[in-house]
């Protein structure tokens, strides 16, 4: 399996290779009207067919790789070093990722499974779709080299081949971890479709703006599995690594952060593209930008530069990943160059108090925290080439300076939706935000008479501050949506005499673009509100021995036991825990700790028991070895629950702005959402 893997892989470059090379002839050709002995559109067309077969060729490495893993041949290394006998099956899946071999292979599967997409609808429009799928060739060249020369998957073992392998990480070895990484992936790697039809549609000075219509759907969708990616790898942490946290400003989860945040300024600027004819130049660099930096994150997490838990090992294919962001850098600038000319925008910002407006300062603050992010991840590398040593930046430095940008950000998706485009005037102003206002002011005064205020113990507290704050803005933020969402919905309510649950239905349908987009920001106050709690955050930790107690909020730990097991896969130690609230024995806990037998590495397993106000989650540190008895630490987490309410509300949103409207987003709705003052232009649904 092992050759034919290998030979898999072979051919997947030759045929990515001739795409590219037969697909940049045509098109150079099509481009000056010369002929060649076959037709250039002919030679484009077997160009196309070559990247469809590629995808073949890579699934049957990937279908090699996760056979041996099941069969456990342990005479190819990777296998030997990623799986196990007793592994369990979901996690023989893992393993596929779990190692540097094959998480790029998984990577270049990925992008053939895009491109196998792509070049199926070349018809939509042939030319792009021809110069979109020979840049993604150009991309699947580079990383299918890297598995035949540099990482190869099917590579054998030297020696007698062990009985066993060596086991699956630990760390993988989590239902989520079936999932997250491939979500994740497909993120990542989808960012390069919308790159390549934004790098074709300069190369051939594309005509309007369709190629923007065409890579919607691709972008938002690339979107969505980042995010979803994102936010599994956050609940993995809370529950797999103990430390009672979620995000720790981690290289590896910056990352992966850097990009989303690039590509979440590109979906909002690109509408100023689309009404405007605004912004072309900086929506191309910020899609060139969102590419570059999934590959900078790639290059962070295989090539050994940083130190994380989600980090591999110490590799030898940097210098492969430096010379091709070069090269991408290189062909960006200089097709920039060559046709700046063609992104000339076609009207002027009018006023600063507009939609226009809010959507440029919305990109400008998340670029900002973008290159904050940016600079903290790369610092330790910039100071040991400068100074010789690791300066490692941590935590602080990044909540100083991402909770107000955050906040900030929150602020702009509630005023955005309540600006018209163009420019607004004072009255309508007053009209739009009293009421979000004066949520605001309500919801600041309850928290600080319920006790959430900024002075505690006579010493100012930034992180209770701030969580104010982010209370007070989502209260306000959350009005302003849903009265935009009520305001349009008592028009249609009034025209069509339905009720109103029924007319916010019509008004989704006609527009589902706008609204979609609307359930979406209503994800993210409810996401930040999760976020907030962690302010509050309690812990403690103590020695439990038989009918100990530890209290912590309004729960009490009684330690009712604490025990041993064992299985094909793991040894295991468990606390037993009763846990009291108002005296009564409410439910019982039993935190774990694991030893592998493949790879005698631990690993612990959290109890969590979460309701809406909050997660009391208890970690079994290990036992004394002085008494046997276990260490128990419990942590209080208020509100976290709402942080994974918040992402199922993105993903809802997310899917009902890629549900095509009742009727074209620009003539959605054709009454007023709200009159217009005089001096303001009306407004209509599709706005």
């Amino acid at each position: 399996m092992a050759t034919f893997g290998s030979f898999a892989l072979i051919v997947a470059l030759a045929l990515a290779a001739y795409n590219f090379l037969a697909g940049t002839v045509a098109l150079r050709f099509i481009a000056t009207g010369r002929q060649l002995a076959i037709s250039p559109e002919r030679l484009a067309d077997t160009a196309r067919r070559a990247g469809i077969a590629s995808f073949i060729a890579v699934s049957a490495a990937v279908f090699a790789l996760v056979y041996s893993v099941f069969t456990n041949d342990f005479s190819i290394t990777y296998i030997l070093e990623h799986s196990n006998r007793d592994l369990p099956t979901p996690y023989k899946f893992a393993a596929m990722w779990s190692g540097q071999e094959g998480s790029l292979l998984l990577w270049a599967w990925l992008l053939a499974g895009y491109g196998f997409v792509l070049r199926l609808r070349h018809k939509t429009d042939v030319k792009l779709y021809a110069y979109a799928g020979t840049i993604l060739a150009a991309v699947q060249v580079f990383f299918l080299a890297l598995l035949n020369f540099a990482v190869p998957p099917f590579s054998l073992f030297k020696g007698a081949i062990p009985a066993d392998g060596n086991g699956l990480n630990p760390l993988l070895q989590y239902p989520e971890m079936v999932i997250h990484p491939p979500m994740l992936y497909l993120g990542y790697v989808g960012f390069t479709v919308p790159f390549a039809f934004a790098l074709g549609a300069l190369m051939m000075r594309y005509p309007g703006e369709k190629w923007i219509h065409i890579t919607r759907v691709w972008t938002l969708v690339t979107w969505l599995f980042l995010t979803f990616g994102i936010f599994l790898g956050m609940h993995w942490a809370y529950a797999v690594l103990g430390w009672g946290g979620y995000w720790g400003w981690d290289p590896v989860e910056n990352a992966s952060f850097m990009p989303w945040l690039t590509g979440t300024a590109f979906l909002h600027s690109v509408m100023m593209q689309e009404r405007k004819g605004m912004m072309k130049s900086w929506n191309v660099w910020l899609i060139f930008s969102t590419f570059m930096l999934t590959l900078l994150g790639t290059l962070l997490t295989r090539a050994g530069l940083v130190s994380s838990v989600h980090a591999f090992a110490q590799s030898s294919i940097g210098s492969w990943f430096y010379v091709f962001m070069v090269i991408v850098l290189a062909v960006c600038i200089f097709t920039y160059v060559l046709n700046r000319n063609h992104l000339k925008s076609e009207q002027r910002l009018e006023s600063l108090v507009s939609r226009e407006s809010s959507f440029l300062f919305n990109n400008l603050v998340l670029l900002t925290a973008c290159f904050v992010i940016l600079w903290g991840t790369l610092f330790p590398i910039l100071s040991e080439y400068v100074e010789g040593s690791k300066v490692t930046v941590g935590a602080p430095f990044y909540n100083r300076v991402a909770i107000p940008i955050g906040l900030f950000l929150l602020f702009l998706t509630g005023v955005g939706p309540l600006l018209p485009w163009r420019s607004t005037s004072m009255k309508a102003i007053k009209r739009n935000f009293i009421l979000p206002v004066i949520m605001f002011w309500v919801t600041a005064i309850v928290c600080l008479v319920a006790g959430d205020h900024p002075w505690q113990a006579g010493k100012f507290v930034p992180g209770a501050f701030y969580a104010l704050v982010a209370f007070s803005m989502s209260a306000a933020v959350f009005t302003a949506i849903v009265s935009e969402f009520l305001r349009g919905a008592a028009v249609i309510a009034r025209q069509t005499k339905r009720n109103l649950f029924s007319a916010v239905f019509t008004l989704v349908h006609r527009n589902t673009r706008r609204y979609g987009g609307y359930i979406i920001h209503i994800g993210v106050v409810i996401v930040v509100i999760g976020l907030a709690g962690a302010a509050f955050n309690k812990n403690i930790e103590s020695e439990m021995g038989f009918h100990d107690k530890i209290s912590i909020g309004p729960y009490t730990l009684i330690c009712q036991g604490f025990t041993q097991d064992s299985n094909l896969n793991y040894d295991s130690q468990y606390a037993m825990l009763d846990v009291m609230v108002d005296g009564k024995r409410a439910f019982q806990m039993t935190p774990e700790k694991r030893v592998y037998l493949a790879s005698q590495q631990p690993q612990t397993m959290v109890a969590i028991h979460s309701t809406p106000e909050w997660d009391l989650y208890v970690v079994y540190e290990g036992a004394n070895p002085d008494t046997g008895q276990p260490i128990i630490k419990a942590f209080l987490n208020p509100l976290v629950g709402w942080i994974w309410a918040g992402v199922v509300l993105i993903v809802f949103g997310t899917f009902i702005a890629l549900v095509p409207s009742a009727t074209p987003a620009t003539a959605a709705l054709r009454v007023p959402v709200r009159s217009a003052l005089p001096g303001e232009p009306a407004l209509k649904g599709g706005d």
